[in-house]
């Protein structure tokens, strides 16, 4: 018999789920499922005759998985939304949420090296069957891509000088543990700034083992071929990268670029925005230290 994960409290749940505006024999998803939070709250809003689709690629997440005939719970990446629904015979869905990065499980088990708190080997991967993982990346990578995942990932801007010294450090020996890369790069943390540089490091490793912008955006495309005309998009991010991806994308349909105007020079757009810009509350961030950065975007198909 599988074990529960301790999983966190979810991150803005009522208002993520409120955002769905849940129809009671609708078709939802949940593409994060992790401990299952924000899709109870999804299936205690839904009749008899709706149903719930959840994604995790991650194996520890199906310890959680729900007791619900109209639950579905599918052990993949969520960049496959269209296959797998398809696989499903549901064609079109009412409304789909994303509770984007990592969860607090994840962060939590030492031996996954996605935390600074701990030494462990260099992972960081969401799932245990992607072949790439940080230790390649640290070992493997060239200078120049090194520098382009510190730049890119970490917004760092001395990704030129971390990654010629990670090249460097790794000639005499390969650099194994998250504390072996921390002692590589110490004279590149001043103590004020240490735990904020670190954590910039680690996103960038992480989003790149995991492909996690590449993701976003097939995510993002997907959601809309598959959401129902008036389908919600509810979505929440942890770290500029991501919300500028979502944010665009339910703006304009796009990542790049302006989207076409129509015979009478109106922008043609295929969502509307549902509301404003939500973040946590101080009570939500003192009980949740994980929801400080969050944000909500919420939008809906025309």
């Amino acid at each position: 018999m599988m074990m529960t994960m301790e999983y966190h409290n979810p991150v803005l749940l009522k208002e993520s789920v409120d955002g769905l505006n849940i129809k009671p024999d609708g078709i939802y998803v949940d593409v994060t499922f992790g401990g299952g939070g924000h899709s109870k709250e999804i299936l205690s809003r839904l009749g008899p005759d709706g149903k719930l689709f959840a994604f995790d690629q991650d194996e520890d997440a199906l310890a959680n998985a729900l007791d619900d005939e109209r639950f579905v719970l599918i052990n993949e990446n969520f960049r496959f939304i269209k296959r797998f629904l398809r696989f499903y015979g549901v064609k079109s869905v009412d409304g789909i949420l994303g509770d984007l990065g990592v969860s607090s499980h994840q962060f939590d088990v030492a031996e996954r090296g996605f935390s600074t708190r701990f030494d462990a080997d260099l992972d960081m991967r969401m799932s245990q069957k992607n072949d790439l993982n940080a230790n390649k990346v640290v070992n493997e990578y060239d200078e120049a891509n090194l520098k382009r995942v510190f730049l890119d990932y970490g917004e760092l801007k001395n990704a030129a000088v971390l990654a010629r010294t990670i090249v460097d450090a790794r000639e005499a020996q390969p650099i194994k543990t998250t504390d072996e890369l921390k002692e590589v790069l110490a004279k590149h943390l001043p103590e004020r700034v240490k735990n904020k540089i670190l954590a910039q490091i680690y996103q960038a490793i992480r989003i790149e083992v995991n492909q996690e912008m590449d993701v976003l955006k097939e995510f993002l495309e997907q959601s809309l071929e598959i959401l129902s005309p008036e389908g919600r998009l509810s979505v929440i991010s942890y770290h500029s990268l991501e919300d500028r991806l979502v944010k665009r994308f339910m703006k304009n349909g796009m990542f790049d670029g302006e989207p076409e105007r129509d015979f009478f020079g109106n922008f043609s757009v295929p969502f509307k925005t549902v509301g404003k810009l939500i973040i946590p509350g101080n009570e939500e961030i003192k009980v949740n230290n994980r929801a400080r950065s969050a944000k909500l975007r919420i939008a809906e198909k025309k």
